[in-house]
């Protein structure tokens, strides 16, 4: 039960070492005017290898989380750590907030201080909300898993006792990526509680009944086809982490440039900034969670199946550049989807890259469920 305040402080000497490796780093061969084409080009690595090693600076970045108030605790048998940012205003609506893979709690850095304290960023105060953001176990400064079974349903499980042991009656939470698909869970164990479930990405997909996908709409089509890209073109890394997520781990955790690539390739070029890339690899880094996370989709591929649609209402918001959440897949197994927002920019890290769009779309759907 006990809840101890928390400091991120890497020590210099894992820095060093960090730098040490960096300037050794063999990069890959590649085939010539290749591109993305075989998977994340060695030009891309090589530059931010450089950035990480010559211009990044982690400091800066470690005072920006060590800004906010943060602590650890121990929730069946698991190190979990956690923002904690209160609202100045006394009225503000509880809310958890969960990152994915291979991103971590600094994917909502740009959007605490507006969900906060909105009287401060010329919002409506009475829109403020006190804010828990953790590291998933096996994630970040939540320390590497040391059991079996970390799926969603045990991270979902985790959270609620973590709003309880907080003292928070009624509760919101929002997901992102992996967040987005432990977020409904949360509703699921603890609906008495939760008053509603915020995410960018409903993760509903078809079952194989062919009149599913009867009259399906252009824009469900465009779903559709960019669903079977994204497995056929990118999902390997899926693939790999939910069936043998340790093989590829062994390598990671003993080159940074190779946790960098492999993280890199959701990241993209040009999507998001190279510091952003940086820290969050960083964090992977520093806590050696590379097989911890992977473990996650292995984990969470053996789950038990849900016992129905969710109950709690459910909001979206989608983004141009992400994943393409289908509405009547989603409505199948979400029985009180409440708001369907999409937007034409943004991509998969939205609290990153358009807070001003996000920002909003949490505050409406929160407006009457508080």
């Amino acid at each position: 039960m006990e809840i101890t305040p928390f400091t991120i402080a890497i020590p210099q000497a894992d820095l060093d070492d960090l730098r040490a490796r960096l300037e050794r780093t063999r990069f890959a061969q590649e085939l010539p005017g290749a591109g993305w084409d075989y998977g994340v080009p060695a030009g891309f690595v090589q530059r931010l290898v450089e950035r990480w090693r010559d211009g990044y600076d982690w400091r800066e970045w470690e005072a920006r989380l060590n800004a906010h108030p943060q602590f650890t605790t121990e929730i069946d048998g698991q190190t979990v750590h956690f923002l904690h940012v209160r609202s100045p205003e006394p009225d503000a609506f509880p809310l958890l907030l969960t990152h994915g893979w291979p991103g971590s709690i600094v994917e909502f850095l740009d959007v605490i201080g507006p969900l906060s304290d909105p009287r401060a960023h010329g919002g409506d105060p009475s829109a403020a909300f006190h804010l828990v953001v953790p590291s998933v176990p096996g994630f970040g400064f939540s320390g590497p898993t040391t059991d079996r079974g970390w799926d969603r349903h045990r991270i979902a499980r985790a959270w609620a006792e973590l709003m309880r042991r907080l003292g928070y009656e009624r509760y919101g939470l929002h997901g992102n990526d992996g967040g987005s698909i432990i977020s409904p869970e949360v509703g699921r164990v603890d609906p008495e509680h939760v008053a509603g479930v915020h995410v960018t990405q409903v993760f509903s997909f078809p079952s194989g009944d062919p009149a599913e996908l009867a009259g399906l709409s252009e824009e469900e089509q465009a779903g559709l086809r960019r669903l079977q890209w994204f497995w056929e073109e990118v999902g390997a890394f899926n693939q790999l982490q939910a069936s043998q997520p340790q093989t590829l781990a062994h390598a990671l955790a003993d080159s940074p440039a190779g946790q960098l690539a492999w993280n890199a390739q959701l990241f993209g070029e040009g999507q998001v900034s190279d510091d952003f890339i940086l820290t969050n690899v960083s964090i992977y880094w520093f806590t050696n969670t590379a097989a911890s996370s992977a473990r996650f989709y292995y984990e969470d591929k053996r789950a038990a199946a849900p016992g129905g649609p969710t109950t709690v209402p459910l909001g979206l918001a989608g983004f141009k550049d992400d994943f393409i959440s289908m509405r009547r897949f989603a409505e199948r197994d979400h029985a009180r989807i409440v708001q369907w927002n999409t937007y034409d920019r943004g991509g998969h890290y939205s609290a990153h890259q358009v807070p001003d769009l996000l920002v909003p779309d949490l505050r409406e759907f929160f407006r009457g469920l508080r």
